[in-house]
C-alpha cells in the first residue's frame, strides 16, 4: 500500500464536484486540492463558481468551472465529456448538488416534490452513470454521495428531501455492488447539522433549531465545511480501496445521541 502518506496522495487525479462552488461541496473540493487533486466544479451559479475556482487554483492545483443542469441526462453527459476532454480523465465524483423545499407533506406540490427528487437523487444517478465508462477505462474510480441525517430520520417539514436522501443511501449500496468488480468504490456520507447557507436559512425558518441542535450534538457545536476535508481525501484515495457501500455519519455524534 506504500508509505503512510502516499495512500492519501491524490496528485494528478481529477475530481468532479457537483454543487462544488460553496458549502460542503467546496469544503470537500478544498480537501482534495490539498491532497493534490485537480478539481472540476459543476454548478449553476457562474459567479460563485468563478470565486471557488480562483480559491482552488490558489492552492496550486488546476481547477475549472462547468455550468450544467445536473437533472438533465444530456447536459450531464455533455459536461462529463467536457471535463474528460479538459483534464484528460476523471477519477473521483462527488455527488453533492442538492436543494430543499421546507413544506409539510400536505402543502408540498407535486412539481416541488419532483424538483427536489430530481436535483438531489436523480442527478447523482445521472452523474454516476455518465462517469462509469470513464472510470472503467481508467481501471477504477471513487464516488462520494452526499446524504443527510434525514437519510435515517424523518421530519414533518422535508418529505421530499428526506425521501431523496434515503434514496441516496440505497443508490450508493446498489452502485457499490454493481461496480465493485470494476474497482469503483461508492460510499455515502451523512452530514449532521453543518453551518452552511442552507442551514442558516433553516435556522431562520425553524424555531429554536440552533438550541436544539446544540443540545442533541455530543460534540457541542455545529459542523464546519472544513470537517469534510479529511473525509473527502480518505474516501477518494487508495486508503479506502476496500471500503464500498458504506454510510458514514459526519455529525459530531448527533445520530447516536439519545
Amino acid at each position: 500500500m506504500g508509505e503512510p502518506m502516499e495512500i492519501f496522495d491524490l496528485t494528478g487525479k481529477v475530481a468532479v464536484v457537483t454543487g462544488g462552488n460553496g458549502g460542503i461541496g467546496l469544503g470537500m473540493a478544498r480537501g482534495l486540492a490539498r491532497a493534490g487533486a485537480n478539481i472540476a466544479v459543476v454548478a449553476r451559479n457562474e459567479e460563485k463558481s468563478a470565486q471557488a475556482v480562483q480559491s482552488l487554483q490558489g492552492m496550486g492545483v488546476q481547477a475549472q468551472a462547468f455550468q450544467a443542469d445536473v437533472t438533465d441526462a444530456d447536459a450531464v453527459s455533455n459536461v462529463i465529456d467536457a471535463v474528460t476532454q479538459a483534464f484528460g480523465g476523471i477519477h473521483i465524483l462527488i455527488n453533492n448538488a442538492g436543494i430543499n423545499i421546507r413544506k409539510r407533506p400536505e402543502d408540498l406540490k407535486p412539481d416541488e416534490w419532483q424538483l427536489v427528487l430530481n436535483t438531489n437523487l436523480t442527478s447523482a444517478y445521472l452523474c454516476s452513470r455518465a462517469c462509469y465508462p470513464v472510470f472503467k477505462r481508467a481501471g477504477g474510480g471513487k464516488i462520494l454521495n452526499n446524504g443527510s441525517m434525514l437519510s435515517i430520520f424523518g421530519t414533518p417539514w422535508g418529505p421530499a428531501y428526506a425521501a431523496s436522501k434515503g434514496g441516496m443511501v440505497q443508490l450508493t449500496k446498489s452502485l457499490a455492488t454493481a461496480w465493485a468488480e470494476d474497482d469503483i468504490q461508492v460510499n455515502c456520507f451523512l452530514p449532521g447539522w453543518v453551518d452552511t447557507e442552507l442551514t442558516r436559512n433553516a435556522r431562520r425558518e425553524v424555531d429554536d433549531l440552533h438550541e436544539r441542535v446544540l443540545a442533541r450534538t455530543p460534540a457541542g457545536r455545529w459542523g464546519d465545511v472544513e470537517d469534510f476535508e479529511g473525509l473527502a481525501v480518505f474516501l477518494a484515495s487508495s486508503a479506502s480501496d476496500f471500503i464500498t457501500g458504506a454510510v458514514i455519519p459526519v455529525d459530531g455524534g448527533f445520530s447516536v445521541s439519545g
